[in-house]
Order: structure tokens, then sequence, then C-alpha cells
């Protein structure tokens, strides 16, 4: 593509990906937050005006998913979707140097200009990127040979039961495709003098809990000997955050290990299960060691605690709910989060009653696909000397809800090779989240030639 298109489309994600942020669709996991009908609105206006169909649900008031297809010209040709999600997590504007829906163009020390707001890393600097180039090959009158979809999809901040599930369990031949780009991958990492860009082959799974304790009510002014659910609940909260499950290694795990920048010592390390865990608490830099060891670990964070009753100062509470965030490696199913549970803790589990929230394990789709070659040339248009590697993120994503339908997803994208990764990674749901405009160049630029490769 010559370089005036190119800078042209490059402006276009950078307006819209601003007016996404701006637009403040805030999943808090209620079933009225999101409003997502905001950047719903915001993406059908970039597409309309293009001849393209473009067609919305609304499983619930606000919660706006669209899609538009350019039909293929034959039926028995692969289909692709480009998804992207339209919500965001909360934030709290105190830990921002700029305001977190403002959307600014700022430059930062060293004169890259980065646009700043919640979303810009976590997607919507993909979803964007997306529809610019989903508009872009149909206003070149691209013609795939199979159906060629965009799917700008709501809730998939909060397990997508207003979004992409909704979908496959209501309307899933809107969306039903062979192939699936979404995010995150894209980063770049050199090891064993090789230079990788790394794309998402695989996540692992989502198997949230609530975890309920009872006691008895009483007054709060004659605690001796009382039966209070809070005391128990901060036990068991305890007890899972101490709880140390043993490493489960996969071939993906070693793949990551050998690829990165490391001496061959620390390898060996992080590749043996009696020393991988001394290993990633000594690491100097916490965001690495915690993200490795995500990798490596089934992991257990409480992050909520509740109740059906009103808490009151002077009650003692007879019932405390905990819900903890469980993201399991593959192979572990529901009998396996129930025995990881039990072995935490211990003596307590029979004062715990446990609600499943969410239960999806882990998916990972094969690389040998046109698509994954697709990839790889459209890569080494901007960087000859680049291989793509598969990665395992410990995060969800709606990919697993295509790959439960039979689709081959991927999270892919193509970052500036001077991102950081840690830091990259810092940002989502984090502070301060950003993205530079020669990323969303390369990424944009990235979805038409996969798409021309793949489908023309």
């Amino acid at each position: 593509m010559a370089e005036s298109a190119s800078n042209k489309l490059t402006g276009q994600t950078v307006e819209l990906l601003q007016t996404m942020i701006r637009n403040e669709c805030v999943n808090d996991g209620t079933p009225e937050s999101g409003q997502e009908v905001r950047n719903a609105d915001s993406l059908r206006a970039h597409l309309e005006g293009s001849g393209l169909e473009i067609q919305q649900w609304e499983p619930t008031p606000g919660r706006v998913s669209i899609v538009s297809r350019i039909e293929g010209s034959d039926p028995s040709a692969p289909s692709l979707c480009l998804m992207g999600h339209t919500d965001v997590v909360p934030v709290n504007p105190d830990g921002w140097s700029n305001d977190p829906f403002g959307g600014e163009l700022i430059a930062n020390s060293d004169g890259t200009d980065e646009v700043w707001g919640r979303g810009a890393v976590d997607m919507l600097n993909i979803t964007s990127s997306m529809a610019v180039a989903f508009r872009h090959l149909a206003d070149t009158n691209f013609r795939p040979k199979g159906d060629l979809i965009f799917f700008g999809v709501a809730d998939e901040e909060s397990g997508s039961a207003h979004g992409a599930q909704w979908f496959a369990d209501n309307e899933p031949d809107a969306i039903r495709a062979d192939y699936v780009l979404t995010e995150s991958g894209g980063l770049h990492s050199s090891g064993d003098g090789k230079h990788q860009v790394g794309m998402v082959i695989g996540e692992k799974g989502v198997a949230w809990r609530k975890l309920r304790v009872r006691g008895t009510p009483g007054h709060g002014s004659r605690p001796f000997n009382a039966d209070n659910a809070l005391i128990k609940a901060a036990a068991v909260v305890q007890r899972i955050a101490e709880y140390s499950p043993t490493p489960q290694f996969h071939e993906l795990w070693t793949q990551q290990v050998r690829s990165m920048k490391l001496n061959d010592e620390m390898k060996a390390a992080l590749l043996n299960p009696d020393t991988i865990q001394e290993t990633l608490r000594a690491m100097p830099s916490k965001g690495a060691a915690g993200h490795l060891w995500s990798c490596s670990h089934t992991t257990f964070s409480p992050n909520l605690v509740s109740s059906d009753h009103v808490m009151k100062t002077n009650v003692i509470p007879d019932q405390v709910d905990i819900n903890v965030d469980i993201r399991t490696m593959p192979g572990d199913d529901a009998d396996a989060v129930q025995a990881h549970l039990d072995a935490a803790l211990g003596d307590l589990a029979d004062q715990v009653e446990v609600e499943i929230i969410m239960n999806d394990p882990a998916s990972i789709s094969r690389t040998d696909t046109p698509l994954w070659s697709s990839l790889q040339k459209a890569v080494s248009n901007h960087f000859p000397t680049a291989n793509i590697e598969g990665q395992l993120i410990v995060g969800f994503t709606d990919s697993r809800i295509f790959r439960n339908m039979g689709s081959t997803a991927y999270g892919a994208g193509l970052f500036s090779p001077d991102l950081d990764p840690a830091a990259y990674g810092a940002m989502f749901h984090g502070n301060d989240e950003r993205i530079d405009v020669e990323s969303l160049r390369l990424t944009t630029q990235l979805w038409v030639d996969v798409v021309r490769d793949l489908m023309g």
C-alpha cells in the first residue's frame, strides 16, 4: 500500500479509537453497565456509506453488538471474522496522568505520538483498526473468496453473556466463521538470536467461583465466642492467597521460555518444576514474575467480598460471599478446580459453599492453517527476519466461544518493535493505558494484508 494511503488509514484508526475511548463504555459486570450502544453507533457511522449491510442486536437494553459482512464469491471457501469488543473495564482516575476518557493524542518523551485512554490497549485499538481495514477493503471493491465478517461485540470484559455467548446461544449463524482474528498478539521478542512476533493461539480457562461462608448473627458488642462469618471469610481469603499449586508445564510454556532473552541457567530453572517457584520469587521484575507464574500455574485471586444482606457495624454478619477469579491450565476441569480449593482450604473446606459463576476450560487452536501462513506473510512484509510464534495468554477473550463453535481463533496484531512487552502488559486493566500511532499503523495494515492474502 502506498505511504499516503497507509497514512490515511492510520489517521482514521486514530480518530475512531479516540471516539470509542470518549464514549466511555464501562462494563462493571452489571446488566445495565457497558452501554456499548455508543461504540456500536460509532462503528456503524464509520462503516456507513460503503454499501455494506450492517446488522445489530440488543439482547439487553444498551448492550448492542453489530455485524457486517462482505459476501464471498465461493460458498465453499473458508470465512474469516474480524472480532473486536467494544466495552472497557472500570477505572480509578486518581491513578492516571491524563484523563482516562479523554482520548488525547500526546507525544511522549522521545516524540512518539500515543493515544491515551481506557481501552487504548484493551482492546479498542484492535477494534478500531479492524473497522478501518474492513471499510477500506469494501471501498476498494475487494471481493473475498469466502465471507469476511466484522463483529463489534459487547460484554467481553464480564464474561460475554450479553455479547458473544449470547450470539453463540441465540444467533450463531450471524457470527459463525471458519477463522477468527481478535486480541491480542503482535508483540516483538528476541531470544536464541531470533526475532519473534507472538500471536495468541490459546488461553487459560476461566473458572470463577463464589465461596459462601455462613455464621450466626449477633450484636457487635458481644464478640466473644461469636460465630462471625466475616472472620471465617478472612481465614478463607488468607488460605487461598497463600495456596501454591504445583506448576504445570505444556508445550507453549517450553517454547515461551526458550524464546526469552535469558541465560541458559535461568531458562533451565524455569523449566524445572523443583526450581521454578523459587526462581520466579527471586526475579527483580514483579510484573514479569507475575506473568510467568500465571503462564505455568492455575491461579486463584480472591477479588470481591459481598453479602446478600445489608452489612452494619454493630451486627455480626451471618453470611459473606467471596468471589474468586480462578484461571485454569489446559486439562483442568471443574473437578480439578474443586480439588484445588479443597487443598487450599484444608479443614475449612466443609464450611464453604461453592457456586460456579463461570467454567470455561482452556482452549487452543492449531497453527497448521492457511490463516497462520497469511499472518506470517503479513508480518514479513514489515519485518522480513521475524517469525511468528504461538503463545498462551493468561486472560480470557471471546476466542474461547468461537473455538467452542468450531472456529480456529488467533489473537493477532502487529506493534512497533519499540513497544516494551512488559510495559504493554502492565497497562491491561491498569493505569495510563496508551498506544503509539506506529503500532496502530502496523496493525491496521496487518488486517488488510492478511485478508488479501488469505481470501483474495
